[in-house]
């Protein structure tokens, strides 16, 4: 009967409510908040629902991302062995050749001049890392922390990698993707502020159609021009216009299917749940944190205002040519912040279709955070 009563008893205490937390149960409890927003919101589905679940997983079981030093019998847990291919920055860059060939860079190419859109979008990046700076966080943690204002998941986490500041890689990628998920929510009311109705309502002209040769060569000729001048954007933007140049190409369709389809959400799968299994509560829950993710908001939202008044800008030169909203599309969320251009200007007028116009900024910010990231990374030696 002892015997039954011991085995019983270990049973029990073996059980996830006598390890938990109370931070645990906040942690759990976020992870439900965003299941929610992604399934019954559609936020970013695709990025939430496994970030969400790692989060669940990991605050219930720790062990799935021990590592294999700190485990008894040597072997380290499911999720430990996904999270170093993002500390090696492997996934964040295939990510970027399924992003290059799931992406038409032809209204890029079209209209040149949203490079300055999205390049322009890039500043609240910089903002962030002064701001960080202030608030106590060392250069390195500063810049990989202000990586969040691009937008780009991936990217923040390969410069997190990069320069050595794995500590912080769960609230800098969790507040990234959130806040790529969160873009319908918080850009609208800032393009709302800075630009009148008038200017909302401002159609503009057809793009010119962009020749296949156009096509084939930008992605060679801006991994050329961009690696030459900043090699530590290799990785990044070589993988971005390599799998560009496996969709415009036409030769190699088994290849851009893959890079675009399986390859992209097996790699989506893998880097989202360990990227969620960094939010243990005795990693997350720290004042850092908090600062991370109100530095991340920060930069966002300067971001965002930069792209708006520099379209502002040039509205005014070309004599009301541009609609301001399509400059807040040069935040790297790809196709979210395009689409949040279309809807507001939608909602001035029904019949205004900015959808294309907006993607060109948008597909230059995923090149400008890509460039930022490089930036940084000269800045501090990191190769």
């Amino acid at each position: 009967m002892d015997y039954i009563i011991d085995t019983m008893s270990n049973l029990i205490h073996q059980t996830a409510f006598f390890n938990l937390t109370w931070g645990n149960y906040v942690l759990i409890l976020v992870a439900f908040i965003f299941l929610y927003l992604a399934i019954a919101k559609g936020f970013e589905p695709l990025l939430l629902v496994p970030i969400s679940f790692g989060m669940l997983l990991v605050n219930m079981f720790p062990d799935i991302m021990i590592s294999p030093e700190e485990s008894s019998n040597g072997v380290g847990g499911l999720l430990h062995y996904f999270y170093l291919l993002d500390e090696w920055s492997i996934m964040p860059s295939l990510i970027f050749m399924g992003v290059g060939a799931m992406t038409d860079f032809g209204p890029l190419i079209a209209n040149p001049k949203s490079f300055l859109l999205g390049a322009a979008a890039q500043f609240g990046i910089y903002v962030a890392y002064f701001f960080a700076i202030l608030m106590g966080f060392n250069g390195k943690a500063a810049a990989a922390i202000s990586i969040i204002g691009g937008a780009d998941g991936p990217t923040s986490i390969f410069l997190c990698g990069k320069l050595g500041q794995t500590e912080y890689m769960g609230p800098i990628a969790v507040a990234a993707y959130s806040y790529m998920s969160l873009v319908p929510i918080i850009q609208p009311p800032i393009m709302r502020l800075l630009t009148t109705e008038k200017e909302r309502k401002i159609k503009m002209e057809q793009l010119r159609p962009v020749s296949k040769l156009e096509r084939i060569l930008f992605p060679v000729v801006v991994t050329v021009v961009v690696v030459l001048i900043l090699p530590t954007t290799a990785p990044l933007i070589g993988m971005l216009m390599l799998g560009n140049l496996f969709r415009e190409s036409g030769v190699v369709k088994q290849l851009s299917e893959t890079a675009s389809n399986a390859l992209m959400y097996i790699v989506v799968i893998m880097l989202g749940t360990s990227v969620g299994a960094t939010t243990s509560a005795e990693a997350f829950l720290k004042l850092d944190t908090l600062k991370i993710v109100a530095l991340g908001l920060i930069a966002f939202a300067f971001g965002t205002a930069a792209g708006v008044l520099l379209a502002k800008l040039m509205n005014k030169v070309t004599g009301g040519r541009i609609n301001p909203l399509i400059g807040s599309a040069g935040v790297s969320a790809v196709p979210m912040a395009a689409r949040v251009s279309q809807k507001v200007g939608a909602e001035a007028d029904p019949t205004n279709f900015l959808l294309m116009h907006a993607m060109g900024p948008n597909v230059a910010g995923v090149i400008g955070t890509a460039v930022a990231a490089g930036t940084f990374m000269a800045i501090f030696g990191v190769f």
